[in-house]
């Protein structure tokens, strides 16, 4: 065998090991009698990510299942139950009890060093197939989905054309070295298989949110209170924020609605208007400009609560720096 084929075989030795296969069972109730009446079966990968039994895989795979079953490469298989699930970057946090069995943990590896034609592996389970591994490159990097969350969006993405059916979902990008860098997550393909375009969660992302999963069963975010901000030809706005939530404690503005009153004979009508000019456009977050909602969820989703930031906002022509501190959401 030639150096390529035994240092694939090795990539597949050692990471085979701790790649599961995930199976899900949906049943769908009567809403007047409460007895079932639809069922359906789904299936992705995970990967172990430690010897108590926690399985790391994509939100999508689990999301309203009613049984959950995690297969290991031994064909052992075991019950699990959800730790904890964020839809918006679709990960997800499992638990088996492993009852003595010696679980072997994916090697965790880094995804902010990574380079465009680096050889990429995908390990997982497409169309039921346990155990497949494909090899490509990494075509690129930071792309951008649209997530699983209404009018929110995955960035930094990596993408490859290492082969990703269903089944993948969940399942490792590995390197060379046998560590995950990525988490398989979606395909582009307009017949739902693969065209050679997948892309994956960067392995950084995971290790940065799974403890917090895994101790509170969600992604605890930074909380800004900026309720709704609208894309305009002058730039972003400020149309709603929360009531005593921290952006409007630190006083920006939003719209605001003007009472006046008005005679019509011998009554007297109040009159509501919205007062558009009221508002804060923002221009930077920390001195970095803003110029779309994208990039304002972005800058966010790298702070936590508790953080400390400045909002340059445009307000009557003027400039200004209002500090706002973050809470949590």
């Amino acid at each position: 065998m030639t150096p390529e084929e035994l240092a694939n075989i090795r990539v597949y030795e050692v990471a085979n090991q701790s790649v599961v296969h995930v199976t899900t069972s949906v049943v769908q109730y009567h809403p007047v009698f409460g007895v079932p009446i639809e069922g359906g079966e789904g299936a992705g990968s995970g990967a172990i990510l430690d010897r108590v039994g926690h399985i790391l895989t994509n939100n999508h795979v689990i999301e309203g299942a009613t049984d959950i079953k995690v297969t290991l490469s031994n064909d052992h298989t075991y019950d699990a139950e959800v730790v904890g699930t964020d839809k918006e970057y679709d990960i997800a946090v499992l638990k088996i009890q492993p009852n003595g069995e010696a679980l072997v943990p994916i090697k965790l590896g880094r995804s902010d060093n990574l380079r465009v034609g680096q050889k990429a592996f995908a390990l997982g389970n497409p169309f039921g197939f346990d155990g497949t591994l494909t090899t490509g490159i990494l075509s690129s990097l930071n792309r951008s989905l649209p997530s699983r969350e209404e009018a929110r969006v995955m960035d930094g993405m990596i993408q490859t054309d290492a082969a990703m059916n269903p089944g993948n979902s969940g399942g490792p990008l590995l390197n060379t070295s046998a560590e995950m860098i990525g988490m398989c997550v979606a395909i582009r393909s307009a017949v739902g298989q693969s065209s050679g375009v997948g892309f994956a969660i960067p392995v950084d992302r995971v290790k940065r949110f799974v403890p917090e999963l895994i101790e509170h069963g969600r992604i605890i975010r930074a909380y800004h209170g900026i309720v709704v901000l609208n894309e305009t030809a002058r730039g972003l706005r400020i149309a709603k924020l929360a009531a005593d939530g921290p952006a409007e404690k630190a006083g920006l503005r939003g719209f605001r609605v003007t009472k006046r009153y008005e005679r019509r004979g011998a009554a007297v009508y109040e009159i509501k208007e919205l007062d558009k000019d009221h508002a804060d456009f923002l221009v930077a977050i920390d001195g970095k400009a803003v110029r779309s909602h994208t990039e304002f969820l972005a800058i966010m989703d790298a702070h936590a609560p508790g953080d400390r930031v400045v909002f340059t906002v445009r307000r009557e022509g003027e400039l200004l720096d209002v500090p706002v501190v973050l809470g949590s959401a």
